[in-house]
């Protein structure tokens, strides 16, 4: 990738060198040699055209001179012979003598404007040929000076192809062998078994190892949290207050849960499971069914007040219950508690995921679904498919719509 970058530079120098210096010799040649006019094209042009025009001028007076002599002689010649036919005719028929001699005079007028012609067709044939030499000499002239004009152009540009070639050839540029050469000992210069050595003492059995060793308890050992923990403080302590039995002589008085925790309130995460849980605590008392949300709570209820006797009385409808599910429609998540960080906007997924444990989705790549909280600490969010499935994913895998 090195060797790569490098010759990579090296081409944006032949651009530059190619823009900066070629193109500009380029632009500032035509600017001298070539110069625009107003209503189009170039002066030089003009400039050749006008010069052999005018080198033609007088040689092309005299052509058409002979052209028009040489027209004249031919129509005369056609005349004469026309006439000449007439006669032979009338001859033979033994027409009338006086049309034969009308016929006969005819003959001899178109004989003498036929020798007529001829002279002056020849006599401009002669004045060409005298202006002839005089007209090659001039066009030659003008020739000669374009031809000047060319060799200039053609040199230019010969030179300009060669500097051209020049900066395009990087086979003679020294940045350009550099960084073969460097590659080659780069490449040389490794050495496969300190690699393999290095690799033994930074990644292998010599390598510096970190084994379990014996750790004294602690009341303040941080308990590990799982990625899904990182979001959720549990509380330190629940202490279940203002709760009588019902009967015949003592009344129903409400239920207070006091939860040391922060201020703002805490979004349980229904997909987690309860590793603290255990077969007593699921005995102790049987709740009326409420949301995943609420099992944690009534859990926690649980634990506190199993030594309380439940009463017939005991339902979601009493006001001492402080974890009553108001929810009639049965879905386990039309009671979840409205916390700061719930969202719903649709995404979609830009890799395929497969879950690795049960409240984790899975999706394909370009399947869209719906984001129902931010991202933790963990980079997770929570999210339901259109199927109505709820469930974790990474939060990278996707993108809003």
């Amino acid at each position: 990738m090195t060797e790569a970058e490098k010759v990579s530079d090296l081409h944006v120098e032949v651009k530059a060198a190619l823009m900066g210096e070629d193109f500009e010799k380029v632009k500032n040649w035509q600017k001298d040699a070539y110069h625009k006019q107003m209503i189009g094209g170039f002066k030089e042009t003009k400039e050749a055209e006008d010069g052999f025009r005018k080198a033609q001028k007088p040689w092309a007076k005299k052509l058409k001179e002979v052209d028009g002599f040489k027209k004249a002689f031919h129509n005369a010649c056609k005349e004469e012979k026309t006439a000449t036919s007439r006669e032979n005719s009338s001859k033979l028929d033994n027409n009338n003598p006086e049309a034969q001699r009308k016929l006969q005079e005819k003959v001899e007028k178109c004989q003498q404007e036929v020798h007529k012609t001829k002279e002056r067709y020849e006599k401009s044939l002669e004045e060409l040929d005298k202006v002839t030499p005089q007209y090659m000499e001039n066009m030659e002239l003008v020739f000669e000076q374009w031809q000047q004009f060319e060799d200039n152009r053609l040199s230019f540009f010969k030179e300009l192809l060669l500097g051209v070639k020049q900066h395009l050839d990087l086979s003679n540029n020294h940045k350009y062998k550099t960084v073969y050469h460097t590659l080659e000992d780069t490449i040389q210069g490794a050495d496969v078994q300190e690699d393999l050595k290095w690799f033994r003492s930074n990644r292998g059995p010599d390598m510096s190892m970190n084994w379990p060793q014996f750790e004294e308890w602690s009341m303040d050992l941080n308990r590990t949290l799982s990625r899904r923990e990182t979001k959720r403080k549990q509380p330190d302590e629940v202490m279940l207050t203002g709760i009588t039995q019902a009967g015949d002589h003592v009344s129903k008085t409400s239920s207070s849960l006091t939860v040391p925790s922060s201020t703002e309130p805490q979004c349980l995460n229904p997909f987690d499971d309860d590793d603290d849980g255990d077969e007593e605590e699921e005995e102790a008392v049987q709740q009326p069914k409420s949301s995943p949300l609420n099992a944690k709570k009534e859990q926690v209820i649980a634990k506190t007040a199993s030594t309380v006797e439940k009463t017939p009385d005991w339902s979601d409808e009493e006001t001492g219950n402080p974890f009553a599910s108001s929810n009639a429609n049965g879905n386990p998540f039309d009671d979840e508690p409205s916390c700061p960080g719930e969202v719903s906007v649709p995404v979609r997924a830009l890799y395929d995921y497969d879950g690795q444990e049960q409240d984790e989705l899975s999706f394909k790549a370009g399947e869209e679904f719906i984001k129902m909280a931010l991202e933790d600490e963990q980079g997770w969010c929570k999210g339901r498919l259109t199927d109505g499935t709820l469930g974790l994913y990474p939060a990278n895998y996707v993108e809003d719509v």
